[in-house]
């Protein structure tokens, strides 16, 4: 398994594997996510390709076949009165393809992206996981990673 920057040749498979996460999505929160759909259309994937502060990663196969993504953000220092300032990398979304789970392609995305964000001096590595999506949750805990923050809401 290889994992090098996403290519515009990798578009179809990426919005494969962006379908199995929104299909993951709404099934959790029908009430926010539309079934059917992906994040990014084709246009908007070009784009975030061809954006370094917006790097996306993929896990290809020996057949350069994509099995796995993870969207990055980085985020630069903010200058804040009561904060440190640090510049972090935010995993937007991370997904492996269904038919490889368990074949430790997330957790080689996962390393990946901490060796990146050594690399580029980041502080940290964050992210955001919906409520019951605790497959993914325990995946990110085994990772190392630890609660920082918990969004919470009210539906009106």
């Amino acid at each position: 398994m290889l994992i090098r920057r996403a290519e515009e040749k990798d578009i179809p498979k990426v919005i494969e594997l962006l379908n199995q996460v929104l299909e993951l999505h709404a099934v959790i929160r029908p009430d926010i996510f539309i079934s059917g759909t992906t994040k990014y259309t084709e246009a908007e994937l070009i784009a975030i390709f061809k954006d370094n502060a917006k790097p996306v990663y993929v896990a290809v196969d020996e057949e350069d076949m994509v099995r796995g993504y993870v969207f990055c953000v980085i985020r630069e220092p903010v200058a804040s009165n009561n904060m440190v300032p640090h510049r972090n990398i935010f995993i937007d979304d991370l997904c492996v393809d269904n038919e490889v789970q368990g074949q430790k392609v997330g957790q080689r995305l996962f390393e990946f992206v901490k060796e990146e964000a050594k690399k580029m001096n980041c502080y940290e590595v964050i992210l955001n996981v919906w409520e019951g999506n605790d497959n993914a949750v325990k995946f990110y805990r085994k990772m190392g990673m630890k609660t920082r923050a918990t969004l919470m809401e009210i539906i009106l």
